[in-house]
């Protein structure tokens, strides 16, 4: 078990978080939520000992080991991946790095003797002699394949090594878990094996996700983070939302009735007061009104953006002809001989781990890349707006949030513009912070501006979810849903997918492309699409063979 006691935290003035009270006890994961910078980073370095409290300590069951994921994806470059993994269970390893050094030794004492019996028996207690298989299980299991198992941290790509650290945080089965974004750059074999994995995991997990669909998943608890205190609700991600407007729901009829009781008293009151039969009612009804308290109704602090995509022109019934179109970069075939032809009601997902196939296959429709083969032709009553993957460029200048919008407007009015930055809750001086300096999620929200701002019938999004948080990515999501338009997206949030797409397309390694008119979670639990990838993963020899 791990908790807090009376955990105050202040920066300057401000209190982050005041007198909280929380225990997290085995069995248990608990999904902690919140606004951005409400402090849900903050209170797990506060829960690891990475942070120090201004008053309160954290307390732990005497004997349990803690386990976090590290967020420094550089720390680890000059270690073997399979150490690093190890390194999650700290005493171990070190237990492992000693013996080694001892029986490396020339000259072998009697005291490295029973040195080296020491550490035996507590490296066996520590069920040491199954540490690289256990390391190679977690790798194996989030898709870091053998061959890279001693190979260099610094020789990974990014996700490569986020999935390492991820490994190495779940190494040993700690009795304290804590993650913070542990589905970030995860592909989706990854985490639905992490998924099952937290399921099964008999300890306690506390959890930071984006990913409602994740939540729902795994978490037995939520705890939410809102003005600096921590509320805790038995259940996963619904249940808490579900939970919490149904209390606010009560408490507004509540004061409603409190209301209606205390305008009656008063009115009686005003009535009789100054009536000598009646002056004891009177005196007695002012007894009852003083003793009416209503109940406080502090607004929360998460902030929903109000996402409205309008096109300003109907589409037509030709949309988008792809034919035959192929791309190779570095040797590599992307894209492979891909064709098919868009309808006006689609809104198509793009899934998969060939990540870099849609990206490439995006700029080529918006004709900042050129196939190499075929062609593709956008219906003569289409507009589009594009949202990358990478959008260094769009804000490689010096210009104000304000005036970055207005050259992407037609109506060049300042109050029309910021009429858009405000649905995106950029208000009053935010306006003019320069966008060069903006946090990743304001120049997610600055693009999304730009999109509802263009009034264009079909919108290209890849991967618009990076760097929000749990408000804004429902309210896109629902800005998507009863969008007229057509869409084509992409995002690793399963519940995004589930509930904006009508139609799956998926770009195998190879290039090949599956395209299919389902839901998303249709499209997974399909025999015949599973049987397809793994075909399409076959090498051209082993195919011959089959």
């Amino acid at each position: 078990m791990i908790s807090a006691n009376n955990v105050t935290l202040r920066i300057g003035k401000k209190a982050l978080f005041e007198d909280v009270n929380i225990k997290f006890t085995e069995g248990n994961c608990y999904g902690l939520i919140g606004a951005n910078g409400a402090g849900k980073s903050t209170f797990l370095k506060i829960l690891s000992g990475q942070l120090d409290t201004t008053k309160g300590d954290i307390s732990i069951t005497p004997g349990q080991r803690l386990s976090f994921l590290q967020q420094d994806h550089f720390k680890y470059d000059a270690y073997p991946v399979l150490d690093t993994v190890i390194m999650g269970n700290a005493r171990l390893y070190e237990i492992m790095k000693e013996k080694d050094a001892i029986y490396a030794k020339e000259d072998f004492t009697d005291e490295d003797g029973i040195r080296a019996s020491e550490l035996e028996g507590e490296f066996a207690e520590m069920n040491g002699w199954e540490a690289e298989s256990d390391a190679a299980s977690l790798l194996n299991g989030l898709g870091i394949e053998t061959e890279l198992h001693y190979a260099l941290m610094s020789t990974l790509t990014g996700s490569q090594k986020v999935k390492v650290l991820l490994a190495q945080a779940l190494f040993g089965s700690p009795d304290i878990l804590l993650l913070d974004e542990p589905t970030n750059h995860l592909d989706l074999p990854a985490i639905e094996w992490l998924e099952e994995f937290l399921i099964n995991f008999p300890n306690t997990v506390i959890v930071v996700s984006h990913d409602r669909y994740f939540l729902n998943k795994v978490c037995t608890h939520t705890a939410d983070i809102d003005y600096g205190k921590i509320q805790l609700y038995a259940g996963n991600y619904d249940f808490w939302f579900e939970s919490s407007q149904l209390l606010i729901k009560q408490m507004k009829e509540a004061n409603k009735k409190k209301e209606e009781k205390i305008k009656e008293l008063q009115e009686f009151i005003s009535r009789f007061s100054a009536n000598a039969s009646k002056s004891k009612q009177a005196t007695s009804r002012k007894r009852a009104l003083e003793k009416i308290q209503l109940d406080e109704m502090r607004p929360s602090s998460r902030k929903y953006p109000y996402i409205d995509f309008r096109p300003n022109r109907e589409i037509g019934n030709e949309v988008l002809m792809v034919q035959n179109l192929s791309k190779t970069i570095d040797g590599e075939k992307i894209l492979d001989n891909i064709s098919f032809t868009l309808r006006r009601e689609d809104k198509v997902a793009f899934v998969g781990a060939n990540e870099q196939a849609t990206t490439t296959f995006f700029k080529i429709l918006m004709g900042e890349m050129e196939p190499d083969e075929g062609n593709y032709k956008w219906g003569v009553t289409t507009s589009r707006s594009y949202f990358p993957k990478d959008s260094a460029r769009e804000f490689d200048n010096d210009l104000t949030i304000a005036d970055w919008l207005t050259q992407y407007s037609e109506i060049k009015d300042a109050t029309y513009v910021r009429g858009f930055l405000g649905r995106m809750l950029f208000a009053g001086e935010d306006g003019v912070k320069r966008v060069r300096v903006l946090s990743g999620g304001e120049k997610v929200r600055c693009l999304l501006s730009k999109m509802m701002i263009s009034g264009a019938n079909i919108l290209l999004l890849d991967e618009p979810t990076n760097h929000l948080d749990m408000e804004a990515i429902t309210a896109l999501n629902n800005g998507l849903i009863k969008f007229p338009g057509v869409i084509l997206f992409t995002s690793h949030d399963h519940q995004f997918v589930q509930t904006t797409a009508n139609r799956i397309m998926e770009i195998l390694p190879g290039g090949k492309l599956i395209d299919k008119i389902t839901t998303y979670d249709e499209y997974l639990a399909s025999d015949e699409m599973a049987k397809k990838r793994h075909v399409y993963k076959l090498s051209e020899s082993e195919q011959e063979d089959n």
